[in-house]
């Protein structure tokens, strides 16, 4: 596939870089910043308090929207639409993770635009213009702070939602992998789920092989994979906790899609059970990739043999046996990492599976892509090997 490639987000990475958050913003000229972020782990930390003095510190001043939560939602975002508006804000600043950034990405663009905002995840508008989005980031799991994308819940319909717009690419991301040492292990793991679905994902869209992007997003995977044990067992491994926050904006920031595309069906598939259960996002995604694969795997037999040799070094010679294996193994690993299998170990003991598929093929109306279109049917038949 022809493709374009543009990640214009500067990275600052390394430990104490929170330290920095008023030099940089200040270095750009910003004067009047909107502070968001989610709640008292940003204080308990000290780390919110970090901030504000290296903002006052410069000669920033900055008004605040606190009190995201996982699967952010749009009447919140709406208030800081309103908030940046009134108080002048220059740029967004995002404290947290991938719902408070998109939060923040979905504030920005609605401070600048006096038209119902839904419109544009529904794809009836297209946003024109935006406030930059500055990021410290706190957790590696959605890829938000280098990603094209953001989504978020709609209380009024349940709908959960997401759209791309180059607008939506942050500034600057401030990654400190210290800061995600008190991250806990279902979080750590929810997010290292997240961040191998976003190659994966790309990985397994229905594209002829593209060898170094390929390589890159197997690469990926692998130290992923390592990465993930070692925090897992050792929140505190500074290597480990490293490799997991570059990983995170390196599988969302199209690198491992160049000349493919993000094919979202597991995503999607998801959203609609975060939407309505309000379950963790990676760990929604540990149940469907699964169920996924097996549903599809015997159509591109190659493509998951030779996932399952590179990421897990399984040395079968037959292809199906060997994607066979590999999807097990995966299985088998999120199982290690404290991730669940089923709607059951969700909690999600009885799921309304009729209604999640009709939600996600919009009423019966579209498909999504992969080996075969997947349309209401085959969303039922994939959501029923989850339970």
């Amino acid at each position: 596939m022809e493709f374009e490639f543009c990640t214009p987000t500067r990275v600052i990475f390394g430990r104490g870089s929170e330290g920095r958050v008023g030099e940089i913003v200040s270095s750009y000229g910003y004067r009047r910043v909107l502070f968001v972020y989610g709640g008292g782990s940003v204080k308990k930390s000290g780390l919110y308090d970090r901030v504000c003095e290296s903002l006052a510190s410069n000669g920033i001043s900055f008004s605040e929207l606190s009190g995201v939560k996982p699967n952010p939602v749009l009447s919140l975002a709406k208030r800081g639409m309103a908030l940046a508006r009134e108080t002048g804000a220059e740029l967004i600043l995002a404290v947290g993770g991938g719902s408070v950034i998109d939060t923040a990405k979905e504030i920005a663009i609605g401070a600048l635009d006096g038209g119902e905002h839904w419109d544009f995840a529904l794809g009836k508008r297209t946003p024109e213009r935006a406030l930059p989005v500055g990021v410290v980031l706190t957790i590696s799991a959605a890829g938000s702070e280098m990603s094209s994308s953001a989504v978020l819940t709609n209380e009024e319909d349940g709908s959960k939602r997401g759209y791309n717009t180059p607008l939506h690419r942050p500034l600057f991301a401030i990654c400190n992998p210290e800061l995600t040492f008190t991250v806990d292990k279902y979080q750590t793991a929810s997010g290292i789920v997240d961040i191998l679905m976003h190659t994966l994902e790309r990985y397994f869209a229905p594209v002829p092989d593209t060898e170094i992007t390929d390589a890159i997003a197997l690469a990926l995977c692998r130290e992923v994979v390592k990465a993930g044990r070692i925090a897992y067992e050792n929140p505190q491994n500074y290597e480990a906790r490293a490799s997991l926050m570059w990983a995170s904006s390196l599988s969302h920031n199209d690198l491992t899609g160049a000349g493919r595309f993000f094919a979202g069906t597991c995503h999607r598939l998801e959203h609609e059970m975060s939407a309505k259960y309000d379950v963790a996002h990676g760990a929604g995604l540990a149940v469907v990739f699964p169920a996924f694969a097996k549903y599809v795997y015997r159509l591109a037999p190659e493509r998951f043999a030779r996932f399952a040799r590179e990421v897990f070094a399984v040395t079968l010679a037959d292809d199906l046996v060997a994607a066979e294996q590999g999807i097990e193994i995966l299985s088998s690993y999120f199982r290690s990492i404290g991730m669940p299998l089923t709607f059951g170990e969700l909690g999600i003991p009885d799921p309304d599976i009729l209604d999640m598929a009709r939600r996600c093929s919009r009423d019966k109306t579209i498909s999504l892509p992969s080996y075969i279109k997947i349309g209401y049917d085959e969303m039922l038949d994939i959501y029923r090997l989850m339970l």
